[in-house]
């Protein structure tokens, strides 16, 4: 599956990187990096997570 982010709608809250700090991460600027867009297996319930986690709703699993 792969993490798409609506970086418009991003806040810039973080909650996605505590719950998955090896998929994405914030920048200086509080804008989101995703670091690995395709996941499977372990990283996958750790991607969905961090989907979870964001309060704007700015993440998916595609």
């Amino acid at each position: 599956m792969r993490i798409e982010l609506d970086r418009p709608r991003c806040e810039g809250h973080g909650l996605c990187e505590e719950a998955a700090p090896d998929l994405m991460h914030l920048d200086d600027n509080a804008d989101l990096i995703i670091d690995v867009p395709e996941v499977e297996g372990e990283a996958l319930e750790r991607a969905r997570a961090a989907v979870r986690a964001c309060p704007v709703a700015a993440l998916r699993l595609v």
